[in-house]
């Protein structure tokens, strides 16, 4: 038990200096948050470091407003692309400053710069299909309290930011409670399938003219203006200054016009966000658009692959290890086997976003496939402990005394013939955990892990099946195999007289 504890100990070791380590050298990494214009500039922001000279890394939908400006705020992130009214409206409301330039000072404190506005204003608006609201003969948002009976949708973001919802009705004293939640894409499906009546959009979506909508006339003016901004971490001023002058190339060069053109070149035509954004980048700065090789689907499935298989096989590793002493513990020791039982029960019904969530401010993990390891890890605890310890009890006492009556040691009776007996049901255990860990690992993809799960979040972002099946379907072959794979070792494993 004492070298299988120390095999885990030093695995996370290794994966803790893994996470500190990577990112070393002159490295510029670009992060963006979960919609697609988002991402575009962040691939913006990374052409700007390449063609300073430095090596780019983007880290493509990270999640919402908080989780982006921590990780840019943390270091693990260098620059992203961020809006006026949601730093001054929702990040630093509390400080209600009256522009971007009051805002500079605050954010040089937490070690950020910030570019001038790139041009293009990206507010909020409330839509709803071009039919239906011609029939309801609704164009204001204020027409809307005359409909009580319709439905609302918004964004997991928008919905809880004063700036948006709230606000919104509050300001118009709209008929509604709370609506319903769907992320931002998914939002796009609801309404054009007749699922809801109304949605909140960014005005420079492409969506609003592909799908036929009216976006409702801001009355009142609750929505301000949005100005897209590059934020950065301040030092780069003195380590990369060429990168600095690079990303201010773009202040004022991109127009709303301009920017719906390229989320439509990505959110209706589907173009690769590499390719979108290089002919962004030579659109706004005036220079030929450089060449973007577009991976194959096998390429893009082996190295989905590789990484899920690192996740995974990480996560089993350490969790055997960890399970296999437990286990025994719990089998032996009453109160101490209803203490582990009792926390890897907690650990498995956490949810599994909530578990991958509580990782993030955890320091030297954070946004990474660590994190997602770690959370692995204790997802898969239980069926292993549980199984290692119904497995020994269920021995018939008998065996054990005559082991005992030909004078072996505790830890020779364990291993020779308590978890031989037991490898049935280890075994078991550990398959069942290799299969839940397969699964589990696609959600790794909302904290930039990889694997299997980044086509099919960016497929439900996008609206696009072809990719959630890139990474629906070969997951699932995966995880059929482990099973086999299990069933085989099983018939290696287990003694022949058990078999």
């Amino acid at each position: 038990m004492t070298s299988l504890a120390r095999v885990a100990m030093a695995a996370m070791v290794l994966l803790v200096l893994a996470q500190q380590t990577r990112g070393a050298g002159a490295t510029i990494t670009a992060g963006s948050k979960q919609f697609t214009e988002s991402v575009v500039l962040g691939e913006l922001a990374a052409r700007a470091a390449d063609r300073a000279g430095f090596a780019s890394d983007h880290r493509r939908r990270l999640g919402g407003t908080p989780v982006v400006f921590t990780a840019l705020r943390s270091g693990e992130i260098d620059v992203y692309a961020d809006y006026s009214g949601t730093l001054l409206f929702e990040l630093f409301a509390d400080l209600e400053l009256p522009s971007l330039d009051d805002l500079a000072p605050v954010l040089a404190d937490l070690g950020i710069a910030m570019t001038e506005p790139l041009g293009f204003n990206n507010s909020y608006g409330i839509a709803m299909m071009e039919t239906r609201a011609a029939e309801l003969g609704i164009e204001t948002i204020s027409d809307l309290r005359a409909h009580p009976e319709l439905t609302l949708s918004f964004g997991p973001e928008s919905v809880a930011r004063a700036d948006v919802w709230p606000g919104l009705g509050r300001a118009y004293d709209l008929p509604y409670r709370q609506p319903a939640v769907y992320e931002h894409e998914l939002g796009y499906r609801a309404l054009a399938s007749g699922d809801v009546d109304l949605k909140d959009v960014y005005t420079t979506d492409a969506k609003i003219s592909q799908l036929g909508l009216r976006v409702l006339e801001d009355d009142l003016h609750h929505f301000r203006r949005y100005d897209a901004v590059f934020l950065y971490r301040s030092e780069l001023d003195d380590t990369a200054p060429r990168f600095v002058e690079e990303l201010r190339r773009y202040q004022g060069r991109i127009d709303e016009d301009r920017m719906i053109a390229h989320n439509a070149l990505a959110d209706v035509d589907r173009l690769d966000v590499r390719e979108v954004a290089a002919r962004l980048e030579a659109a706004a700065l005036g220079i030929e658009a450089a060449r973007v090789e577009s991976r194959g689907r096998a390429d893009r499935i082996l190295q989905r692959t590789g990484e899920h298989l690192f996740l995974t096989g990480w996560a089993l590793a350490i969790g055997v290890a960890l399970a296999l002493p437990l286990g025994v513990i719990a089998a032996k020791f009453r109160v101490p086997g209803y203490v582990i039982l009792g926390v890897a029960g907690v650990f498995y019904t956490v949810p599994a976003l909530a578990l991958l969530a509580l990782m993030i401010p955890i320091p030297y993990l954070g946004l990474s496939r660590e994190s997602a390891i770690v959370a692995l890890v204790l997802y898969s605890l239980l069926p292993m402990v549980r199984s290692t310890q119904v497995g020994i009890q269920s021995i018939d006492p008998r065996l054990t005394e005559s082991a005992r009556a030909m004078g072996l040691s505790a830890a020779a009776r364990l291993v020779r013939v308590e978890l031989p007996l037991a490898s049935r049901s280890v075994i078991a255990g550990i398959k069942t955990a290799a299969v839940i860990t397969i699964g589990f690992a696609t959600l790794g993809a909302f904290i930039d892990a990889g694997g299997y799960g980044k086509p099919i979040l960016t497929g439900l972002q996008t609206l696009n099946n072809t990719l959630i099946l890139e990474g629906a379907i070969p997951a699932a072959v995966m995880a059929l195999l482990a099973h086999l794979v299990f069933d085989a070792l099983e018939r290696v494993v287990l003694p022949r007289g058990l078999r």
